[in-house]
């Protein structure tokens, strides 16, 4: 998806939204008003023209966070 704001560059997950919700949650591979591109996870609604506040992450900060998520025990 492409928007004057920012650029998808790659969608790579996305969790189904609940029952009754409006937005669902996305991890993209983002470009914002054209810099290089960032890890951006935060909450769309289906047709992708609202969101909600999110988090970006550069590559590094991505693996340290997968490395660390990997010990958690659910």
């Amino acid at each position: 998806m492409t928007d004057d704001f920012f650029t998808i560059v790659d969608a790579l997950v996305r969790i189904p939204t609940e029952t009754g919700k409006k937005f669902h949650k996305e991890l993209n591979l983002i470009s914002w008003r054209g810099r290089p591109p960032v890890y951006d996870f935060r909450g769309w609604n289906e047709d992708r023209s609202e969101m909600t506040k999110g988090i970006t992450l550069t590559g590094d900060e991505l693996k340290l966070l997968k490395e660390k998520l990997g010990g958690i025990e659910l």
